[in-house]
């Protein structure tokens, strides 16, 4: 490998989304030893979400190089450009269908590099379908000891191999901890693009957190929006917070609106509110008081199941009251939040695995997906023709061309009918919708 005659580790990153490419790009830092040379290695994933350059902006991990490529592409370069470490940060049938194309792109080579892929966050739903469309990496990387545990479970129990999954952390987690109020007192609503989904449910937690802000106008309130209208992240957002905050009629002068890095905006967050996001394992990493709505029930297809247990469900009555949440510290332990607010050796057992394997002799063996044309003939073709590849994961006939970028008059077409998409995702859809209720 690269590795051994240079002493430079390279590293690449697939991502199809900010999220996922800053859950990638950050993964792939933590996982390698400290002290090493690191070349790292960017690829966005052609399709509906992948960022603009604001959002790469606004996420902050630099890459040695970034281009965006469609599936075919990056499987010539990793035909062409070998690396060390792939990690894929991609959604489930990305993820399926680059496994089994990588496995013919590298078929009959000694060496191949090491796969790591796994989730951005909380994992809430999907968990067997999403898990299996990421067997057969080398690494499938659990954030939390309950995560790892419910991921082994599901492998063993279709007779699937187990061993790849490996318990590690959010690699965003970090930042100072909380050493008390600030002035003003801040509270910061963490809105998720698709959580709730509905009008009346986004419109209702929009109109408490202005009511919030009316009660208690001594507090600056913040409004953390993942997105300006127009643009996607991993999930699709029909309904802006943006636009309908518009039609709520002029705010309250101490509600804002606010975009930039999540880690930055807990920087000076008395108390954090959302549904479910992630953003909640931040702030109670950092020891910020965090509260989970429970406004709109507590269900699985909201996500804020998962924080039963937590000690930091409310609803938006109680603090407009003035409560205070206390989370579990036993809950936190097992979602890998650490206590003590450190976890310098949480990718410890993810490192060792990784040097275990770049050492292997003779080279890795080839990947090894649990779907394959024979335990799943019925669903594994469609995952990998959406990547413009056959069921043996070659490239379709008239998939895009592999060996060159598109140019300046088909960048700008795909630019158009990107844009045409999001348009119709964000006000054509919702029409649509509406009218089908009447």
């Amino acid at each position: 490998m690269p590795v051994s005659a240079t002493n430079t580790l390279r590293v690449a990153v697939l991502a199809d989304s900010d999220t996922r490419w800053k859950w990638g790009a950050l993964t792939a830092r933590r996982l390698l030893p400290e002290g090493a040379g690191v070349r790292l290695d960017g690829y966005l994933l052609r399709g509906r979400a992948t960022p603009t350059a604001r959002q790469l902006e606004e996420v902050g991990v630099r890459a040695d190089s970034l281009r965006e490529v469609s599936a075919v592409q990056f499987l010539g370069d990793m035909r062409d450009k070998p690396c060390d470490v792939l990690v894929l940060a991609l959604v489930g049938g990305g993820v399926q269908a680059m496994l089994h194309g990588l496995k013919r792109t590298w078929e009959g080579r000694p060496e191949r590099p090491v796969v790591v892929t796994g989730y951005v966050g909380v994992v809430y739903e999907k968990l067997a379908d999403g898990l299996l469309l990421r067997h057969g990496a080398d690494l499938v990387l659990a954030n939390s000891r309950q995560d790892a545990e419910r991921f082994r479970a599901v492998y063993e129990g279709v007779g699937a191999d187990a061993s790849s999954v490996t318990e590690v952390a959010l690699p965003f987690l970090g930042g100072a901890p909380y050493t008390g109020e600030h002035g003003p007192y801040t509270v910061v609503f963490a809105a998720q693009p698709s959580v709730p989904e509905t009008r009346k449910d986004r419109a209702y937690l929009l109109n408490r957190l202005i009511r919030h802000a009316r009660l208690h106008p001594e507090r600056e309130v913040l409004l953390k929006l993942r997105s300006r209208p127009g643009e996607h992240t991993t999930h699709l957002e029909e309904l802006p917070y943006q636009k309908l905050a518009q039609k709520a009629g002029p705010l309250p002068p101490n509600l804002r609106l606010v975009y930039g890095n999540m880690g930055d905006v807990l920087d000076r967050t008395d108390l954090l509110v959302t549904v479910s996001s992630t953003a909640a394992l931040e702030s109670l990493h950092r020891r910020i008081p965090t509260v989970v709505l429970t406004d709109l029930g507590v269900r699985e297809v909201l996500g804020n199941h998962h924080f039963t247990g937590s000690g930091c469900l409310a609803s938006w009555g109680q603090l407009d009251a003035g409560h205070r949440p206390e989370p579990d510290a036993e809950w936190l332990a097992r979602q890998g939040v650490a206590a003590d607010g450190d976890y310098a050796t949480a990718f410890d057992a993810a490192r060792e695995r990784i040097a275990k394997l770049l050492a292997h002799p003779g080279g890795l063996p080839p990947l090894t997906p649990y779907y394959t044309s024979e335990t799943a003939p019925g669903y594994l073709p469609g995952i990998l023709a959406r990547h413009h590849l056959a069921p043996d994961g070659t490239p379709l006939p008239g998939a895009p061309a592999a060996d060159r970028d598109p140019g300046p008059v088909r960048q700008i077409v795909r630019r158009a009918a990107r844009g045409a998409y999001r348009h119709g995702v964000q006000r054509v859809a919702p029409v649509i919708r509406r009218m089908g209720e009447l």
